[in-house]
């Protein structure tokens, strides 16, 4: 399917660029003719590396551009950079998230600062690019926003209950916002199992096999499916919004 998508003359930003599922959306991008905003909070050196690694590889212009999402300032300005830049958007990706390891049943350990983080980060941010980038997606002319859930959203086990609570809640924003922006832009969630990322690959191997035994495919998603999927929401699946595709191997079946 990648192979048949062509994103010819596209503008596509992404948020979280930098991280090991982000750099695979973005790379899959801008192989398909793209022109990429390659979104970042504090790694400017890495972004500015893959932007100058996707010029060499393929086609389009991309540049990277600080867009730390819960700063709703910043974001301004940066639509404004992107406005000068290519004077529209075609292709938001909501990919920056955060959280830590947190036993669900500890709830001392889930402490104040660290949902704030979760919730601003994960809820807050999506919409604050909406927001701030809304003039630069209407002024194209199909565009679509794409947010990075998780399938902890529907299971509810995940990193920590504060994560699965904030993945709950950007599908339900994927639902609204869907409504709320409907024709001229689409929403769809894309909601990933355990992604085989260098991030998963660090932790305890007897875990990690333990998450793969639990899924009915038998493996972990791999960055590039996920990849995939987000260009099909993007570029065939022209009749499809406010709701949450899943890659994650069947996952909620066990």
């Amino acid at each position: 399917m990648r192979g048949q998508l062509d994103f010819s003359g596209k503008v596509v930003l992404i948020t979280g660029a930098t991280g090991g599922l982000g750099t695979a959306i973005c790379r899959a991008f801008a192989s398909a003719g793209a022109s990429m905003v390659v979104g970042y909070n504090r790694a400017s050196e890495t972004a500015g590396a893959l932007a100058d690694s996707l010029q060499a590889a393929a086609q389009g212009r991309h540049v990277a551009v600080a867009l730390p999402v819960t700063e709703s300032d910043a974001l301004r300005r940066a639509a404004a950079v992107v406005t000068e830049a290519f004077g529209r958007v075609d292709v938001l990706v909501n990919c920056a998230g955060t959280t830590r390891y947190v036993p669900h049943h500890d709830l001392d350990a889930l402490d104040d600062e660290l949902i704030d983080t979760i919730l601003a980060t994960n809820v807050r941010g999506p919409i604050a690019m909406v927001r701030a980038f809304r003039p630069l997606l209407e002024a194209a002319e199909d565009a679509v926003v794409v947010n990075i859930s998780s399938v902890a959203a529907r299971t509810a086990t995940g990193s920590n209950i504060a994560y699965c609570a904030s993945k709950a809640a950007l599908d339900n924003l994927t639902a609204s916002l869907a409504r709320a922006l409907a024709p001229h832009i689409r929403v769809v969630s894309v909601s990933p199992g355990l992604v085989d990322t260098d991030f998963v690959g660090a932790m305890d191997p007897a875990w990690r096999d333990a998450q793969a035994r639990l899924t009915p495919l038998g493996r972990l998603a791999h960055p590039d499916e996920v990849a995939t999927t987000v260009l099909a929401v993007a570029g065939a699946m022209q009749f499809t919004t406010g709701v949450a595709i899943p890659v994650d191997g069947g996952r909620p079946l066990y």
